[in-house]
């Protein structure tokens, strides 16, 4: 498990001072793409690769609302790997006094080029699996 941690912009609330549902998603990728890029596997050297994973499933359940200036925790788990897929599980929690906002879960599938289902590359694959293996991958 990573975690991040962002200060919630006023650009990000809706006229009731709430952050708007959708940078939620947002958060979630922003969790994803560090414990990547801890794994030291970087996205501009996968795409290099010819290699994508775009995400085919995505959940989201909200409980309490963020609001502006409030510092938010995103907890990323990866919970399901292979060569073909990527599942990762996430909370986001108020930092201040680890209120849980939302949780949610993403899938993502690993493709080429041309849309169709590839296996990562082992170099990557272990990478990976090397963070997953380390019960806490630290916060930033």
């Amino acid at each position: 498990m990573i975690a991040i941690k962002d200060r919630v912009r006023f650009v990000e609330t809706d006229l009731m001072g709430v952050v708007h549902h959708s940078n939620y998603l947002r958060w979630f990728e922003m969790a994803r793409v560090e414990y990547l890029r801890r794994a030291n596997v970087m996205l501009p050297e996968l795409i290099a690769a010819g290699i994508l994973f775009p995400i085919t499933d995505v959940q989201c359940r909200y409980v309490q609302p963020a609001r502006f200036d409030e510092i938010v925790r995103v907890e990323a788990e990866l919970v399901d790997f292979s060569r073909v897929k990527l599942c990762f599980s996430y909370r986001v929690l108020r930092d201040t006094d680890d209120i849980l906002l939302a949780e949610g879960a993403t899938k993502n599938v690993f493709t080429g080029a041309n849309g169709k289902i590839a296996r990562l590359p082992q170099l990557y694959f272990d990478r990976i699996e090397a963070l997953r293996q380390v019960k806490d991958g630290g916060v930033s």
